[in-house]
């Protein structure tokens, strides 16, 4: 991977190199393009959204897109399976039990640290100067300053070193988060409607074994994920109100755990230790359009969703998966379009044809997280009956429960060839 280069027109600008914009810069690295990949943090520290100590519970669906970038060899190590997902409504009856026997997979899912995600994906790219001519020039860290483009290219003027560069390059992808400043720069807007609750993220180890038992249970502040991770830990995502996020962050360990095993039960006994915790606010965010111009946004600047059920990085990477296919197709679709500057990546019909096929799977994944929080984060009486008889009903017809698991897996609606596992 070479770093600040000074020829600097490009073929494709990446900014944000989180595991959204790393992971599109791996998917393609072994093209003929040329790829600037501009990253606003110094990697290896917390500022870093990829190097933090939270998880990502990693969709079997996700598990095929890596496999087919030949990344999941060097993450398996680093991963811990999900076999089971045990989905309950706290003080009420009613349990519905997804398993990878029934579904016939290997896992319904991983668990693996942002830590670790992040860390392979900058070493996949150290490889990034592929033979056919095109490679990955990174600039980090490096802030975006100004954007503009036109009929024929984007050019952007990033600050890296306390000097400033201008690049330039036929498509421009925007994986910089919920407070993208590509956005901010094209005056691009989001709605945004939050949940008026925080997830609470800690790490802790159960008396007993997980067993490779993901749990979601849904109490009245919002769900309580318990999900297994290596060393018999498990990551926790505790929904709540404000305050009492607050109240339970201040605590010692002892007392927040003592919370904890009361919210939770002794499904996993006793529980013994609990990591830094840390508190994010959650909020459903939606940008007007997912491209501008020559610009498309995948990731959190696209959409943010409740973390209930694991759906955000998951969805993140079939932005990648679809948006690296629909590029690499482009590449040989026009081979007449050639000319000085290199094929044209950044063409209307191709940008057009990503939003249009990424709405479905968009919108599935807003109404499922968004149901089922405001289905399960309340006290009505009527609701929670109606509740868990939803999840009776979920557990013994078997359709349902297939169709529940398929979206959990990331396997519902059309599928690209990454997530099918084919190459590029």
């Amino acid at each position: 991977m070479q770093e600040n280069k000074t020829d600097n027109h490009f073929d494709l600008i990446i900014i944000g190199g989180g595991l959204a914009g790393a992971s599109l810069a791996c998917a393609l690295k072994n093209s003929t393009l040329k790829i600037a990949l501009v990253e606003a943090f110094q990697l290896n520290t917390d500022s870093q959204p990829s190097y933090d100590d939270r998880t990502v519970a990693l969709s079997y669906g996700s598990r095929c897109i890596f496999d087919s970038m030949g990344l999941w060899s060097s993450l398996a190590p680093f991963a811990e399976a999900i076999n089971t997902i045990h989905i309950s409504d706290r003080g009420h009856f009613g349990v519905t039990l997804l398993s990878k026997e029934q579904e016939g997979v290997e896992a319904l899912g991983y668990v693996l640290e942002n830590r670790a995600i992040g860390q392979q994906l900058y070493a996949d790219m150290a490889d990034g100067l592929s033979e056919k001519g095109g490679g990955i020039t990174l600039f980090c860290p490096a802030r975006l300053k100004t954007l503009q483009q036109d009929k024929q290219q984007v050019a952007v003027e990033i600050l890296t070193g306390g000097e400033s560069q201008k690049l330039s390059a036929k498509l421009l992808v925007a994986a910089d988060g919920n407070n993208s400043q590509v956005m901010k720069l094209l005056a691009i807007g989001s709605s945004r409607q939050s949940y008026d609750q925080v997830a609470l993220i800690s790490n802790v180890t159960p008396g007993n074994k997980h067993n490779n038992v993901a749990y979601e249970r849904f109490t009245d502040t919002g769900p309580l994920a318990f999900l297994p991770m290596q060393k018999n830990r498990c990551s926790v995502v505790w929904t709540l109100g404000p305050q009492q996020a607050d109240t339970l962050y201040a605590l010692d360990e002892a007392h927040f755990l003592q919370q904890l095993q009361q919210r939770f039960g002794y499904r996993l006994g006793k529980l013994k230790k609990a990591g830094k915790r840390q508190v994010y606010p959650l909020f459903l965010q939606s940008a007007t359009q997912m491209v501008h111009g020559r610009v498309a946004l995948i990731g959190n600047a696209a959409h943010s969703v409740h973390p209930v059920a694991g759906q955000g990085f998951n969805l993140a990477l079939r932005d990648v998966a679809l948006l690296s296919e629909l590029i690499v197709d482009s590449l040989s679709d026009s081979p007449t379009d050639r000319g000085q500057t290199g094929l044209d990546i950044g063409r209307q019909d191709m940008l057009h044809n990503y939003a249009t096929l990424r709405e479905d799977d968009i919108r599935r994944v807003y109404r499922f997280t968004d149901a089922l929080v405001k289905t399960f984060s309340n006290n009505i009486t009527a609701l929670a009956q109606l509740r868990s008889l939803s999840l009776l009903m979920v557990d013994v017809l078997p359709h349902i429960k297939h169709q529940l698991a398929a979206q959990s897996m990331g396997l519902s609606g059309r599928l690209s060839r990454l997530n099918r596992g084919l190459p590029l």
